[in-house]
């Protein structure tokens, strides 16, 4: 029997706020163990919480930004579990009213656009972590993780392979980044995801028991996961057997998905309205105006760049990436109207310069009239490709208080449009291949290459590529 895969995501994204969700500790990476922390962070009775300002402009930009309807007046629930890194033994969060409902998000698998809708999005606080491999048989717990600002967005079960998550995911990291709420790293757990896996006939209207793998901090191993996941899964139904739903924990060193409980449902969580925390009350003022400062969102701007800039697919895919390349872009393009220059240069030039260099691009030394200025000079015939990128480029960037023009006068680096000298170096270039001219003649069309690599050898790369050409094939 055929099978299809149905999938649905939990997606939590850690935001770029500068303190916790309910109280003042601050979310830093990287620090020391269970220095981030307070009476509040760490559950002490008699302490309450208050709501991060920040966490609720952020969620209400990724809920505008995915199309979702802000709740005006949306509450927060407690949901107890008993967890060693989580001190209070519940977690703040949202259930009955959550900060946002419905939405869609746009995906590409190959050359197909396809739309992934929204449950829904809602606010909460992170646990801490467990390290259960550092010392055995002991564990270890950090808490200053314990509080951080999170949202889950809640996917519909629209995802029908694990092509089609790394998609979504790639998607959803790209756009918190482009929103500035979060800066999407999974490798440091600012982003993971929960799979919730299941299959059925193709065809079937129904779904099958669904199994919850969870936090995949890597997309990598998420691939991996569910494909041993959806195999094992038509294991168990090919010999008669029915799927538990379960919630799963993911081996990276196997590949292997194991049991960790039987997968709860809401009232296991005993959701109450937290009594600590008043309803969050927003007018459509506050939305509106939040609205109207959101940026290009990147499937948009990918759009523009195809259509205004008439860019490749492949180039506009490369330069809304990530934002900045993108909004480096549109800067250029305003000083230049040779729009294929002003991406390519970006794309192969200055790109790797910040990876070089460890720096951004709005730390590059040269402005974007001055890469327009570089750029003309190669649109007019003043200086050959291979000059301009190899020579005066690097050399602009060296010196960046010179212009374009001036640094390639001073290297005699300007293409010569002297009619003796083209003459010269055309008549060097056939002398230095006597054998290539007859084979040429005969029919090898295809040696051009080779005398105008020699007349450019010969010039310096200051003849004009156009006129040596045309004249070659005349003295040829």
């Amino acid at each position: 029997m055929a099978y299809e895969t149905v999938i649905g995501l939990e997606i939590h994204v850690q935001l770029s706020t500068k303190s916790k969700a309910f109280c003042a500790d601050e979310v830093r990476f990287g620090a020391d163990p269970n220095t981030q922390i307070s009476a509040i962070s760490l559950g002490h009775p008699g302490t309450l919480p208050r709501l991060n300002r920040q966490q609720l402009d952020h969620a209400i930009r990724l809920a505008l930004a995915l199309d979702s309807e802000v709740n005006l007046r949306n509450n927060f629930d407690r949901k107890n579990y008993f967890y060693a890194d989580l001190p209070k033994g519940y977690q703040i969060t949202q259930d009955a009213r959550p900060v946002c409902v419905g939405g869609r998000i746009p995906i590409t698998v190959g050359e197909e656009v396809k739309y992934v809708r929204i449950h829904h999005v809602h606010m909460e606080e992170d646990a801490g972590k467990s390290m259960h491999d550092s010392d055995d048989p002991y564990s270890y717990i950090d808490l200053n993780r314990a509080g951080t600002p999170l949202l889950e967005i809640v996917t519909e079960p629209d995802l029908r392979s694990a092509e089609e998550v790394d998609a979504l995911m790639t998607a959803m990291r790209q756009l918190v980044r482009y929103l500035g709420i979060s800066d999407g790293n999974m490798q440091e757990g600012s982003m993971r995801c929960d799979c919730n896996v299941s299959i059925r006939p193709m065809g079937a209207d129904y779904f099958g028991n669904r199994c919850e793998i969870k936090n995949l901090n890597s997309m990598r191993y998420a691939r991996k996961a569910i494909a041993y996941e959806v195999e094992r899964q038509k294991r168990i139904v090919e010999a008669g057997g029915t799927v538990a739903q379960q919630t799963l924990n993911f081996d990276p060193a196997t590949g292997v998905t194991s049991p960790l409980r039987s997968k709860e449902d809401a009232h296991d969580y005993r959701y109450f309205p937290d009594p600590d925390l008043p309803p969050v009350v927003l007018q459509q003022a506050e939305v509106d105006e939040i609205k109207a400062s959101l940026p290009a969102l990147p499937w948009v701007l990918k759009e523009e760049l195809v259509a205004k800039y008439a860019l490749s697919e492949y180039n506009a895919n490369l330069l809304t990436a990530e934002p900045e390349p993108a909004r480096y872009f549109l800067q250029l393009a305003e000083a230049t109207p040779t729009y294929k220059a002003a991406a390519n240069l970006v794309i192969n030039k200055l790109l790797p310069w910040t990876k070089e260099e460890g720096k951004n691009l709005a730390e590059f030394p040269l402005s974007p009239q001055q890469l327009a200025g570089f750029i003309q000079l190669i649109e007019d015939g003043k200086v050959s490709n291979t000059i301009a990128y190899q020579e005066l480029f690097p050399a602009m960037v060296a010196q960046p208080d010179q212009e374009a023009e001036a640094l390639a006068t001073a290297n005699n680096w300007l293409q010569s449009d002297d009619a003796d000298e083209l003459s010269a170096w055309v008549d060097a270039a056939i002398a230095a291949f006597p054998d290539k001219v007859k084979a040429y003649q005969n029919g090898k069309k295809g040696l051009i290459g080779l005398f105008m690599g020699e007349v450019m050898k010969q010039s310096k790369g200051k003849a004009d590529p156009k006129q040596a050409n045309k004249l070659l094939r005349e003295r040829l």
